[in-house]
């Protein structure tokens, strides 16, 4: 099958499979699929963007009236979120930018764009000034720390100065990306999961293990959100210094791959025997590294393409679902220390691998720097 022809295949495959997940699914939200549906959870939790954001990425093709209306009766679910401080992590950047900066893109609706300007506020309200940092968690024992993950916050605070013209935003986000290249990298370019720093004095104190496989190992989710955060910090503010991270992390994570180009959950295991995959670290990789590649260009930005072409093409190959699955992806590994969803279908797994099936037809990912 010639490559253009693949793509279109796996994109409206994956296209049916969303519409046929909506009408059970409808405004809730989606995480892991156990036998063969995706089980819901709370809109509290932080996945809760990624069904949305599917939702805004197959109207955009395909202008679908049913499927607005989800993603608009989703996001409206979010408000009282807004309001419950307690609630709030990180993760507001995966929450709004998937679904009132979505929808504000697709539409103009300024009720989103006030949505997004209260999330963006609260995030830019986590930041460690002496630390330098964006605080992850909200227990007391956590106040001090920062998790790799969260450099896919940072566009939700980029779109926030864009906005207003008010530059805070913009440089708490290079701010704490700037941490995270410092603190999260390790020299063989491996990434660490949680580091931690003395709340009060933003003195660095530690790494924890996190979703890895301990301390020293490199979660394999981990490596992509570095690839792909770091590549967004240099897309919305030019940094050369957030382009050079981003191929480091990518060089380690295509280095360490296997044979058929998905990863296992950690790719410092002591025995990969048994040892589950992750899908959803592939298709993060795979959309991270389409943007490298056009930041790069030349030689390098053609390798990393080349990369990415090969991780979804085994991923539509060999990882797919069936029919009898709601879900697109298989073997994705949510949590394996906790015991949560592994080898399981994850809906950010889905949306990740449909988001750089439509870069690779030609459409922009969902985190910006936005057209208008």
């Amino acid at each position: 099958m010639q490559t253009r022809e693949w793509i279109e295949e796996a994109w409206a495959a994956g296209v049916d499979k969303v519409r046929t997940a909506s009408q059970r699914i409808g405004a809730r939200f989606p995480h892991g699929s156990h036998d063969g549906e995706y089980q819901l959870m709370p809109p509290v939790y932080w996945t809760a963007g990624f069904w949305t954001g599917l939702l805004w990425l197959v109207n955009r093709e395909h202008d679908d009236k049913e499927l607005r209306q989800i993603a608009n009766q989703c996001e409206a679910q979010l408000d009282d979120l807004l309001h419950d401080y307690d609630s709030l992590s990180h993760d507001l950047g995966f929450m709004w930018t998937l679904s009132s900066i979505a929808n504000w893109q697709t539409t103009n609706n300024e009720f989103s764009k006030r949505r997004a300007m209260v999330a963006a506020s609260h995030l830019a309200g986590r930041f460690n000034i002496n630390g330098r940092f964006i605080r992850a968690w909200n227990q007391p024992e956590r106040t001090g720390w920062a998790i790799i993950d969260c450099l896919m916050n940072m566009p939700l605070l980029y779109w926030a100065s864009e906005q207003t013209g008010d530059p805070r935003f913009k440089i708490i986000a290079e701010a704490h990306t700037m941490t995270a290249a410092k603190h999260f990298m390790r020299k063989d370019g491996s990434i660490r999961h949680v580091i931690c720093f003395d709340p009060v004095t933003g003195v660095f104190t530690g790494t924890l293990g996190g979703q890895g496989f301990s301390e020293d190992s490199a979660w394999s989710r981990g490596a992509s959100w570095g690839i792909y955060g770091w590549t967004l910090g240099f897309k919305h503010t030019q940094r050369r210094e957030f382009l050079w991270i981003a191929e480091r992390a990518a060089d380690f994570f295509l280095g360490n791959l296997p044979d058929d180009h998905v990863p296992y959950w950690d790719f410092y295991l002591p025995s990969v025997e048994n040892a589950p995959r992750d899908s959803s670290a592939a298709a993060i990789a795979a959309s991270g590294l389409l943007d490298l590649a056009d930041a790069i260009g030349g030689g390098k930005g053609g390798y990393y393409r080349e990369q990415a072409l090969a991780i979804l093409e085994s991923l539509t190959k060999f990882y797919r679902a069936d029919e009898s699955e709601e879900a697109i992806l298989l073997y994705g590994t949510g949590n394996l220390p906790m015991n949560q969803n592994v080898n399981r279908p994850l809906i950010y797994g889905d949306y990740y691998y449909m988001e750089a099936l439509a870069k690779l037809r030609g459409k922009q990912g969902l985190w910006g720097p936005w057209d208008r």
